[in-house]
């Protein structure tokens, strides 16, 4: 079958709502597919029809390529577009596609299993000419041979899942002494993400670029580079910001990588959209590995040379030939402008970017920018999938104006209700490493290494808006309150409040003779201390309202400010910087809060236990590996938090479990307190 009429679009989220937008605009009828945690999803009503899957985690629904093929039989699809992620380089998933007598919009098994496995991909690299990093990939998976070969190549070395991709299985090592337990970890990761352990080791750069190449194919012999995307930004291996041109490569360059980008494709038989990946540095280039799929970043590659990548996927699918050449596509590409995208994720960087879960309180995206994502007010962020919550592309004629359009869109972008990235992201937009020449895959360890550089800070704007809200607005937003009943015009009016924000709770009174200004005084309680903070003055000129944006004057200076209220809850975005508070005067006062014991060893954010490493009466020393959680795609070790003994286990391994639960007790030995 060439032509096809109706697509199954075997992923979820952002990516499906992607491809079903391509999809009818060629005039297709699209079919979701959805776990039951995915119901009501909006990429469910992106698409024309859907499938129940059934289960809520990925192993139960989107990795099932029984209920996957089963889905596209019961909906009369013609064709199965995978998405990225999930199976999407899932060369047994492309077969069965076929072998159904279903179109796979993607390249044929033979491409993807040739350059699935890394360790076969570094040896055909090898030999077609293709620079590689000096590194070990052959069957034997001892830690023996490991531990030799690691000492072989000298540290420090990359340890990296042989299967996969997105970060997960990669561990940085750069001494022996922290080997095997970096080893023990990315074995395990890259068991949970794919299935298998093996791994691959390789010399490891200082501080290289990492930059891919995005080639195109058809099935008529011709195959094209559509040049490159810098993907050096990067936290835990994963990218956050991409763009494209990369900002140090000449066209000499480019046309060098680009063409061992397509002699591997070539040597493969390659077809569709795909990505080889190198690491830059100086004026080398080394092979990392080739993504048969499309990329989350694919829109920046758009943006700059104007083509609708899905669309050429779907044409490609239905045996129609590319009708493009080399050297056009590089002159659109070479005078395109300038294309920079920023993953939107539901994470903490201030905790060292631990995903996080909730339900968003308000979304708002602004309408100047480019803004791929599967997201609404009231919208359950659950443990099962990946923190990705979408992009926002920013497309111009320089890196610095696309840099700053991008960081002012995300200052106007609201995510209430759980923590995110975005303003971070925001703030790695303006700084002076990333607007300068020296970006690589260190950035953010070199520039924000401690949890303040990321965390999102309250400042007075905050605090002090806060107060004003929670005594001058009712839940509805009326503006005069119950209290004000009765109140004489002549008179001033003091209300109090209390604040809580993180570790710190905001008290003190809020002076005025109206809703349009208003002094605040206030005490900042923390742990250790209660301190004064100055008295703060609030102009507006109208009443506040939730959900709109503001402009009110706070000691002498505008800042722009949105808010949104919910029961005890208040979210205020000032100046691009979200903080959430609650009012702690509407506090159940039946509420109870168990002090955890020090002890206590709690869960950091919602997921499932994959490992319970110690059993009850077990002695541990500070930093023993106690159990190990995953959420959202990611591991997450905790440890002993100071000597001790096993005194409880609650939970056992599969148990799905919140954040805050009590999972191991400690009876921490005397004259050592946890902390």
């Amino acid at each position: 079958m060439s032509g096809f009429e109706s697509l199954l679009i075997a992923n979820r989220g952002e990516i499906a709502i992607r491809v079903a937008r391509s999809a009818r605009a060629l005039g297709m009828r699209t079919i979701a597919v959805a776990s039951d945690a995915d119901r009501d999803a909006p990429h469910v009503r992106a698409c024309d029809n859907v499938v129940g899957i059934g289960g809520d985690r990925p192993a139960d629904s989107y990795l099932r390529i029984d209920k996957l093929i089963g889905a596209a039989r019961s909906s009369g699809a013609q064709a199965v577009h995978p998405g990225y992620g999930f199976l999407a380089e899932n060369a047994s998933f492309a077969q069965a596609v076929t072998d159904a007598g279903l179109v796979f919009v993607g390249p044929p098994a033979a491409a993807i299993a040739a350059v699935g496995d890394k360790a076969a991909a570094r040896h055909r690299a090898i030999a077609l000419g293709v620079p590689v990093l000096t590194g070990y990939d052959n069957p034997a998976q001892d830690i023996e041979t490991l531990r030799r070969a690691a000492a072989l190549i000298g540290f420090p070395v990359m340890i990296k899942a042989a299967f996969g991709g997105g970060g997960r299985g990669m561990r940085r090592v750069d001494d022996a002494a922290h080997f095997d337990a970096a080893l023990a970890s990315a074995r395990s990761e890259a068991l949970a993400a794919f299935g298998d352990d093996r791994l691959i080791i390789e010399r490891a750069l200082r501080a290289p670029r990492h930059v891919e190449i995005q080639v195109l194919g058809d099935r008529h012999g011709n195959l094209v580079f559509l040049g490159e995307r810098d993907c050096s930004v990067q936290r835990r291996h994963q990218k956050i910001i991409e763009e494209a041109p990369c900002p140090v490569l000449s066209p000499a360059q480019r046309r060098t990588m680009g063409e061992a980008a397509l002699k591997l494709a070539r040597a493969i038989g390659y077809v569709g959209a795909g990505t080889v990946e190198f690491l830059y540095s100086g004026s080398e280039f080394f092979f990392m590995e080739m993504n048969t799929r499309l990329q989350v970043e694919h829109p920046v590659t758009e943006a700059v040379t104007g083509l609708d990548l899905v669309e050429c996927q779907l044409r490609i699918a239905m045996d129609q030939p590319l009708q493009l050449e080399q050297e056009q596509v590089l002159r659109q590409f070479e005078g395109g402008g300038h294309a920079i995208e920023a993953r939107l994720c539901a994470e903490e960087p201030g905790a060292g970017f631990l995903p996080r879960t909730g339900r968003i309180a308000h979304w708002h995206a602004p309408a100047e920018i480019r803004l791929d994502h599967a997201l609404e007010s009231g919208l359950e962020i659950g443990a099962f999938y990946d923190s990705l919550l979408g992009k926002a592309i920013a497309h111009a004629e320089t890196r610095d104006q696309a840099a700053r359009r991008l960081a002012s869109a995300l200052d106007r972008t609201i995510v209430f209700g759980l923590p995110t990235n975005r303003a971070f992201l925001a703030r790695v937009l303006r700084h002076r490493a990333f607007l300068g020449e020296s970006v690589s895959t260190a950035l953010i360890d070199e520039n924000f290494a401690d949890a303040n550089s990321r965390a999102t800070l309250v400042t007075e704007a905050h605090w002090a808006l806060a107060a004003f809200i929670s005594t001058r607005f009712a839940a509805n937003e009326a503006p005069w309150p119950q209290e004000w009943r009765g109140w004489a015009s002549s008179g001033v009016l003091v209300s109090f409040f209390r604040l809580g924000a993180g570790a710190h709770e905001y008290r003190g009174r809020v002076e005025g003779a109206g809703v349009l200004s208003a002094t605040v005084l206030a005490d900042r309680a923390d742990q250790a201390e209660t301190r004064r903070i100055e008295t703060r003055k609030i102009e507006t000129r109208a009443p506040l309202t939730a959900g709109s944006w503001h402009s009110p004057i706070v000691d002498g200076r505008q800042v722009a400010l949105f808010f949104q209220r919910q029961g005890d809850r208040l979210w205020l975005q000032v100046d691009g910087v979200d903080v959430e508070f609650e009012d702690l005067r509407l506090r159940a006062a039946k509420r109870n809060h168990v002090a955890a014991s020090a002890g206590a060893i709690t869960a950091v954010m919602h997921g499932r236990v994959v490992n319970i490493a110690v059993q009850v009466g077990q002695r541990v020393d500070r930093g023993t590996a106690l159990a190990t959680l995953e959420a959202m795609k990611m591991e997450h070790a905790l440890a002993a938090p100071a000597p001790g003994r096993v005194r409880a286990v609650h939970v056992q391994t599969g148990d799905q479990v919140a954040a805050g639960r009590v999972l191991i007790e400690l009876e921490i030995d005397a004259l050592q307190p946890a902390r």
